[in-house]
């Protein structure tokens, strides 16, 4: 488990890469905003937004009126481009620059492993309205197809693998927990999938010889594996893990 001064050191890392990880980040499929955001909701908060993956979603469904809160400004910024017109703040879960009851749902994606929980739940239940909802989702690749786990092994070069908590603890004044697992695909690239690893923090904050290593081991599977060699695309296949919950009312 990494210590709260690295998490920071690799959340922050992100401001370095904005422009990369719009690029090559996945998405998440539609049905996981369906599934986060009640029909109800009308304002809605993406917070640690970044540049825009979840946002794009929310804007798409329409009949919202979404707001962005990310502490990186770089990443901010690649959001103006990709979804213009959201009103976007810099800010954290922790300390969150919005009005009481402000909003009838917030969004977090691929991101509360970066908070700390203690802060940032009472936080968030400030900025919603009673009975908001909190919906939190990740993409982990599907290490069940033999070339993605291959992959996998690659980049625990750079870090320990994290066993992910299949129902983040939340507590009150939330209630229970919900969970929904989506299986989706992303198309890539061969250089997208090398793009998508430089897209990483914890391959922004290796030493340049780490990088190269981790690099070159990823361009010998793309050459040689039978089921990427040769092709111009690539279906990394990902699952959506979702997660709910609701604010007391």
């Amino acid at each position: 488990m990494r210590n709260r001064s690295s998490m920071t050191e690799h959340a922050l890392s992100f401001d370095r890469a904005a422009a990369v990880y719009a690029a090559t980040r996945p998405s998440y499929p539609p049905a996981a905003v369906d599934w986060l955001v009640p029909d109800t909701a009308e304002r809605v908060l993406d917070l640690a937004a970044g540049t825009g993956k979840l946002t794009r979603l929310l804007v798409d469904r329409g009949g919202l009126e979404v707001v962005a809160v990310d502490p990186s400004p770089n990443m901010l910024g690649e959001l103006h481009v990709h979804v213009p017109g959201v009103p976007t703040f810099v800010g954290t879960a922790e300390d969150l620059p919005l009005p009481d009851d402000a909003v009838d749902a917030v969004t977090v994606a691929q991101a509360w492993h970066w908070v700390d929980p203690a802060a940032a739940v009472p936080e968030i239940a400030r900025v919603l309205r009673p009975g908001g909802t909190l919906g939190l989702v990740w993409n982990s690749r599907d290490e069940s197809v033999a070339w993605v786990a291959e992959f996998g092994d690659i980049l625990a070069r750079l870090h320990e693998r994290d066993e992910q908590e299949l129902a983040p603890h939340i507590g009150a004044p939330f209630g229970p927990v919900e969970s929904l697992r989506i299986p989706w695909q992303q198309t890539l690239t061969a250089e997208g999938l090398l793009d998508l690893v430089r897209s990483r923090s914890y391959f922004i904050t290796a030493t340049p010889e780490q990088q190269v290593d981790v690099l070159g081991a990823v361009g010998d599977l793309l050459a040689g594996h039978p089921q990427l060699a040769g092709r111009e695309n690539i279906e990394l296949p990902y699952l959506a893990d979702c997660f709910r919950t609701r604010l007391a009312g």
